[in-house]
């Protein structure tokens, strides 16, 4: 890769983490291109020039976390044992809440307002869904875990992992974090995989219960 292509690469995600950052925190109507430009370390004018509009930015940033998700977290990756395959999901779920909380603010936001702006991205989410309910029924029918609704199951873990990034205030003050301290990663993923092992009939070490 020449040197130009590698600056723009980097200007390319220094404006999509800027986006990330300022969308999460203000919206899309609440956003300017130049509080943007100003977040991602260039003027307003260069931003331009990498981009066509506010909105298709936002668009950009939606498809790329729902594209990346999907790369991160699978389900589908661990057939034979669904004990490490949670818990392996889990963690890696509430590791990226806790190192990159304003994605899951910047996509909680966009479903609270209705997720007018999903519409060109619902496809891919529901595809990565389906394969993980796939592996979970796959699960309940060798026997290697109890009954569950695979689409609920899924939802309930998202709701626990992302709730680190979403509520951040308040999980800090009731633990008693400060804002510049890290928070306990191994003690939520021992916590939150224990609660859906135990669900799919499985204890910590993966053994039938």
């Amino acid at each position: 890769m020449t040197t130009a292509k590698i600056r723009r690469s980097a200007i390319h995600e220094a404006i999509r983490d800027a986006a990330i950052r300022e969308f999460a925190r203000n919206g899309l109507a609440g956003t300017s291109t130049q509080v943007i430009a100003k977040s991602a370390g260039i003027s307003k004018a260069q931003l331009h020039y990498y981009i066509t509009s506010k909105e298709d930015l936002y668009q950009e940033v939606l498809g790329y976390i729902v594209s990346h998700w999907r790369e991160l977290f699978s389900l589908s990756s661990a057939l034979e044992d669904p004990a490490e395959a949670i818990t392996n999901y889990i963690r890696r779920k509430i590791e990226h809440a806790l190192d990159h909380p304003d994605v899951s603010r910047f996509f909680a936001n966009e479903m609270a307002r209705g997720a007018p702006e999903m519409g060109d991205h619902w496809g891919e989410l529901r595809t990565s869904v389906e394969e993980a309910n796939d592996t979970i029924r796959a699960w309940i029918d060798a026997g290697k875990i109890a009954p569950v609704d695979p689409l609920l199951f899924q939802i309930n873990m998202w709701a626990v992992t992302q709730h680190y990034a979403e509520y951040e205030a308040q999980a800090r003050m009731l633990m008693g974090v400060a804002p510049d301290q890290p928070m306990d990663a191994d003690r939520i993923t021992a916590e939150a995989s224990a609660l859906f092992l135990r669900r799919c009939g499985l204890d910590e070490k993966g053994r039938r219960i």
